[in-house]
């Protein structure tokens, strides 16, 4: 019999903490706390195999903290390294944990980056040790939040913002976890969407869309619910880039309006109706049961493949480093000289700017293995539903494709996962052009063996 428990630690950043980190921003620091930031976990066995999900509220996890944090919850649960998934929400208003560019606030991020192994192991370990028997369930439905990103100029330069010719993916797809009582136990809410409704204005810590999407469902639903940010890469909010804290608050809530209505449609269980006795009163009353007639799935299974992505060229570290030297120094003297706020503004995305082709080069060098860079794919099996993910920011055509020829009753496909290796786009896009194209570290050509080392990862689970 299929159990599972769930888990939750508190990870709030003290306020003035180094902020977000988006290159037009005039802020460094935070000036409070919207609403808390979590580590909410899931764990499921079935008494031969046992399985963690890890849901985070934090912009990235980099492949030496995921490593670290498996290792850590690892050592205190005995759980299997690769039995567990570690998925952080990508929001954009939490802290800023990978700038160059810090001169405030990041003696807060240092102690909470430190603290964050030990929390999360903290929520698996709760997890663990509150399981109980159920039931999983899976139901699909669909929200209008997000929009494809990637929209053209006057002179066909792309930017990041609404393109409402472009392909979104309005998919919510649910699972959920019911003890045999039918009370709810745990849900699992995937969608894909960019957490950038907060932008350069706003100066709180929020999780964006996910953390009020996860109150909703929770006072409506109840149990405890987790996010999975789908294949995002390309997807970002209608509404974005602002200050008006309201926003993020609406959209959260309207998407977990959507997951509650699937989630209270969903049943584990296939019935047959059966009409108990005709009630004579004013009216005679039909009272009838709802019968199961098959009991539900409980498979739970997990599997990895292994797929080499060819490797885009891109300057090397050295070259980069001199270019981002240049800029921020060019930064520091603006900011010296006392100049307007929009010169200072610009000094700051030129030197952001930078520092993010830094970080392409560095990234490069580290994953690069001549000239495939190597990734591994996971796959969780919970019932009559796969989860597969990859450790990127993947395209929503990509999972589109996955989700289209997967073998599998039911497909949730996502990124932002088990590590971070940036974006994975579609191979038209190399064609296009535009910041996600910039900064991958991916060549064209990866689309089709990414795609298919998923599905090799769906059917091991599925099959056997």
């Amino acid at each position: 019999m299929l159990k599972a428990g769930v888990g939750r630690t508190d990870i709030t950043p003290p306020v003035g903490s180094a902020h977000a980190g988006w290159g037009t921003q005039m802020h460094q620091v935070s000036d409070g706390n919207d609403m808390p930031l979590h580590v909410t976990a899931v764990a499921l066995s079935d008494g031969d195999l046992s399985v963690a999900i890890v849901d985070i509220d934090i912009l990235v996890l980099r492949n030496a903290q995921d490593a670290e944090m498996r290792t850590v919850i690892a050592d205190r649960t005995d759980l299997d390294p690769d039995n567990i998934r570690i998925s952080y929400s990508h929001t954009h208003s939490a802290l800023n944990t990978y700038s160059d560019l810090l001169s405030e606030g990041a003696e807060f991020v240092n102690q909470w980056l430190e603290e964050l192994p030990v929390k999360a192991a903290t929520a698996v370990a709760e997890a663990v040790g509150t399981m109980v028997p159920v039931v999983p369930s899976f139901g699909r439905g669909e929200c209008d939040i997000n929009i494809n990103r990637r929209p053209a100029d006057s002179r066909g330069d792309l930017f990041t913002g609404r393109d409402w010719e472009g392909f979104v993916d309005h998919s919510v797809e649910v699972v959920g976890l019911d003890d045999l009582e039918g009370d709810p136990v745990a849900t699992l809410v995937n969608y894909a969407c960019h957490p950038t409704i907060m932008g350069h204005e706003n100066r709180w810590v929020t999780p964006d869309f996910p953390g009020p999407m996860r109150r909703v469902v929770e006072q409506t639903v109840g149990g405890t619910c987790l996010f999975l940010q789908g294949a995002a890469g390309n997807q970002g909010p209608v509404d974005g880039f602002t200050g008006d804290l309201r926003v993020y608050r609406k959209a959260g809530a309207k998407l977990g309006a959507e997951a509650s209505k699937i989630r209270l449609a969903s049943d584990p269980f296939e019935r047959k109706e059966r009409l108990v006795e005709i009630l004579a009163s004013g009216a005679d009353l039909g009272i009838y049961e709802d019968e199961p007639i098959s009991e539900p799935n409980d498979t739970l299974a997990v599997s990895w493949v292994d797929v080499e992505l060819p490797a885009r060229d891109v300057p090397s570290i050295a070259e980069a480093q001199v270019e981002f030297d240049r800029l921020a120094e060019e930064l520091e003297r603006v900011q010296d000289f006392g100049a307007g706020e929009s010169d200072v503004m610009s000094a700051v995305s030129r030197a952001k700017r930078a520092n993010v082709a830094l970080n392409v080069s560095r990234n490069s060098e580290g994953f690069r293995k001549g000239d495939v860079i190597p990734v591994r794919v996971q796959a969780i099996r919970i019932g009559n539903a796969v989860l597969v993910t990859m450790p990127v920011e993947p395209f929503a055509e990509l999972g589109a494709q996955i989700k289209e020829r997967s073998v599998a009753t039911n497909t949730v496909f996502s990124g932002f996962s088990n590590g971070h290796y940036a974006y994975l786009p579609t191979d038209e896009a190399y064609e296009e052009g535009g910041y996600e194209v910039r900064v991958t570290p991916f060549a064209a050509g990866s689309e089709r063996l990414a795609v298919d080392a998923c599905l090799e990862a769906i059917e091991r689970v599925w099959e056997g």
